[in-house]
């Protein structure tokens, strides 16, 4: 029958849409932390990108604005996904703006994961929800960032090392790590551009950018191509102009959807790096690839957007052969049942 303390616990928690589950976590709140990614930082990274381009100070401006509230809205996208009251939902965007402050994307999913589920919990449980709803959400999500903070850093500092001690081997061999290791960091909830910007006093340039923004491409064009079929023109844009992101929770599922375009990095980050030599002369950029067509602008700029090799060389390595390869390499994977379709199928 069970211990009659426990079975009310559990009966609260349910009655509270309290459930703890690796799908609710890892799938449905990192998949819709994607989209609020999507809707702030990347949106305004393209919006800035084409400032740039255009000389307009005004949409400048509307860019920062949308990157500034990129906390804000991952976590209400993770609140949402977590079916969180109004009350909560709202008091999110503050636990939002801090945890990604203190701790990026991943920081952001584990703290607002935690402020939801105890802002559900107390919800409409007193006669002054009005304060108590938005206190225990918003505490316990930043008190929780400020402690989980260092140990998300330390991460990221670790992942970072990894990267660096790459950039010191052979062009050849370190194109393939920065590439894999790079585009893998893009497609995973932290930050390959800050990861990417953090090193040195420049960022992650030259060669080893190059062979960065290879692999971050490698990841969204091969997954907006080998997913076009499940999400056509919608999923084409999102991914290759938006973020490979938004398959982590499909990735979680079936972890194996994640080989093909992290096969074709290996592939195209030693091309980038030996054959075309390509550079990226911007840190952040290096971290990008085709967000907003930031990455292959920083590399055409770093060669002052001048000989023709430079422009087969980014065509060829940011699009063309992710394009092309990605779905080659899937092809025998669909053959053994390792892909199914529907693996792949985006909720836009």
């Amino acid at each position: 029958m069970g211990d009659p303390h426990t079975r009310g616990i559990a009966a609260f928690l349910a009655r509270k849409g309290v459930v703890f589950s690796a799908k609710r976590y890892l799938v449905d709140a990192m998949g819709s932390m994607a989209m609020g990614l999507f809707a702030s930082l990347l949106i305004g990274t393209i919006l800035s990108t084409l400032a740039d381009k255009l000389s307009l100070d005004w949409l400048k401006e509307i860019a920062s604005f949308a990157s500034a509230a990129t906390g804000s809205a991952m976590a209400v996208a993770i609140g949402l996904a977590l079916q969180s009251p109004p009350l909560v939902l709202f008091s999110l965007c503050a636990v939002g703006y801090g945890a990604n402050s203190l701790g990026g994307p991943l920081g952001t999913l584990i703290c607002t994961a935690v402020a939801a589920e105890l802002g559900k919990i107390v919800s409409k449980e007193t006669k002054v929800d009005i304060l108590v709803t938005p206190t225990v959400t918003i505490v316990s999500g930043l008190l929780l960032a400020r402690l989980a903070g260092p140990g998300v850093s330390a991460v990221m500092t670790g992942f970072g090392d990894l990267i660096m001690r790459a950039t010191e081997m052979h062009p050849f061999f370190m194109g393939i790590l920065v590439s894999v290791l790079v585009g893998v960091a893009l497609t995973l909830p932290i930050s390959s551009a800050a990861i990417c910007a953090s090193f040195g006093t420049a960022g992650l340039i030259g060669l080893a950018g190059g062979a960065a923004t290879a692999g971050c491409c490698a990841q969204m064009v091969g997954f907006a191509v080998m997913s076009f079929k499940e999400n056509r023109y919608g999923g084409l844009v999102a991914q290759g102009l938006g973020t490979s992101m938004l398959q982590m929770g499909n990735i979680v599922k079936n972890p194996r959807i994640w080989l093909p375009p992290t096969i074709v990095s290996a592939i195209t980050g030693p091309i980038a790096s030996c054959v075309f030599k390509m550079e990226n002369g911007v840190g952040v950029a290096s971290g990008m690839g085709t967000c907003g067509l930031v990455g292959p602008i920083g590399v055409m700029a770093s060669d002052g957007f001048g000989s023709a090799k430079s422009w087969i060389g980014m065509l060829l390595v940011c699009f063309i052969l992710p394009a092309v390869l990605t779905p080659l390499v899937a092809y025998p994977m669909r053959k053994l049942g390792w892909i199914k379709d529907g693996d792949l199928k985006l909720e836009l």
